[in-house]
């Protein structure tokens, strides 16, 4: 049965819709960096509009001696990237190619997955999404020019969190030059800093794209950080001529924050 992404009638055999799906997959694993650390809810399908509040605002009755009040909804948004795949390579991987060049597909992958690590760490105002760094209830810290000094920072936003009474294990997601930073450091004595900083946390350490700085949370599993899902990341259709075939990444989701003490920013020298 056909339905809105219309993969039906693109010209691709079972063989290509393998080898785009293998790779997207691949691509979409590494840079959907904020759902390795929030709690993901669904996929609930492309007709699920709306996430409930469980809150309600007062409105006027309709008519006097009756009152009222109005649900709140947090709205789905909806997220597209295209991109083209060569009909050329597509028979390659009828023929058993396994080298095949989808480099659009890369990066509409990484376009699609740094739009929605930004709307989890940053927010989107446009889609009434207020991001994690935003609804933090605690100050930001401070990461030291010196790499070797991000223990300190860590240890202090740990600290910090259980002082607010949430537990852990904790995460780190990090901008990927800090992250860098940090993979290429060990400590005197020869122990990697990666390792040290896990220790920390009791949990891990996320490559997390379209972060700025960094973000330490809760990853206690307890409902702080929702990431509601309509529709997961799905490929689908537009058209195609003789040479290539138009594909997008779509998905629908929402995101909330119900606890906003479970996180610390982390900012990097000015």
């Amino acid at each position: 049965m056909m339905n809105h992404l219309m993969r039906e009638l693109a010209p691709i055999t079972d063989e290509g819709w393998k080898a785009i799906e293998e790779e997207a997959g691949r691509r979409l694993t590494t840079y959907l960096a904020a759902r390795k650390l929030v709690e993901f809810e669904g996929p609930k399908g492309w007709a699920h509009s709306a996430a409930e509040h469980g809150r309600a605002d007062l409105v006027t009755g309709p008519t006097e001696g009756v009152s009222a009040a109005r649900r709140r909804v947090l709205g789905l948004v909806e997220l597209k990237a295209q991109f083209m795949v060569s009909r050329a390579e597509l028979a390659d991987a009828e023929r058993g190619a396994q080298d095949l060049e989808l480099d659009e597909l890369d990066r509409a992958a990484e376009r699609i997955a740094l739009a929605e690590n930004v709307a989890v760490f940053h927010g989107y105002d446009a889609a009434d999404i207020v991001g994690i760094t935003k609804r933090s209830s605690h100050e930001p810290i401070t990461l030291e020019a010196d790499v070797q000094r991000y223990p300190n920072a860590l240890a202090k936003a740990v600290d910090v969190l259980r002082q607010s009474g949430v537990g852990g294990p904790y995460g780190l997601a990090v901008a990927p030059d800090e992250y860098t930073r940090i993979i290429e450091t060990t400590e005197h004595g020869g122990y990697p800093l990666l390792d040290h900083l896990r220790e920390i946390l009791g949990g891990t350490v996320v490559w997390a794209p379209g972060i700025v700085g960094g973000l330490v949370m809760s990853s206690r599993g307890e409902g702080d950080f929702v990431f509601d899902c309509g529709q997961d990341i799905s490929i689908g259709y537009t058209d195609h001529d003789a040479q290539s075939v138009n594909l997008y990444f779509e998905e629908s989701f929402t995101f909330r924050v119900n606890e906003p003490d479970a996180a610390v920013a982390l900012r990097t020298p000015a």
